[in-house]
């Protein structure tokens, strides 16, 4: 398949199937006789593996590396469960950090909505915050 039906078929753009071959993502496709990429049609399912990987919050570089993983004949199912047990765990830190933050800009809004701003102390910059 060219590098244009290979992209659609994916929902993806030439310019990206392009980047993830420079990036290793993708294997280098072989070449037809004028020059054009011919991919094979299992491109599609390793192109539905990085969207699903990125879906994930995976970077690039760890779904290279499950993708290396399997291009040696290894299942990757121990790698990705860590992966993505990493990747439970910093959400669940950015949840209660901004579940934090929240908490602190309703206490900021609560004040100003309650305040009245012909009262603020003109030696302070904003009495809200």
């Amino acid at each position: 398949m060219r590098i244009g039906e290979t992209a659609a078929a994916a929902g993806l753009t030439a310019k990206t199937l392009r980047f993830y071959e420079d990036r290793g993502l993708l294997p280098a496709a072989d070449r037809a006789p004028n020059g054009y990429r011919d991919y094979p049609h299992e491109t599609i399912s390793r192109l539905e593996f990085i969207r699903r990987g990125r879906t994930a919050g995976l970077t690039l570089a760890q779904i290279g590396d499950i993708l290396s993983v399997r291009d040696i004949g290894q299942a990757p199912c121990v790698h990705v469960r860590d992966l993505l047990a990493n990747q439970l765990r910093d959400l669940d830190a950015q949840i209660a950090e901004l579940t934090a933050l929240r908490a602190t800009v309703a206490e900021f809004h609560d004040a100003a909505a309650a305040g009245d701003p012909a009262a603020c102390d003109p030696e302070r910059i904003c009495s809200y915050l």
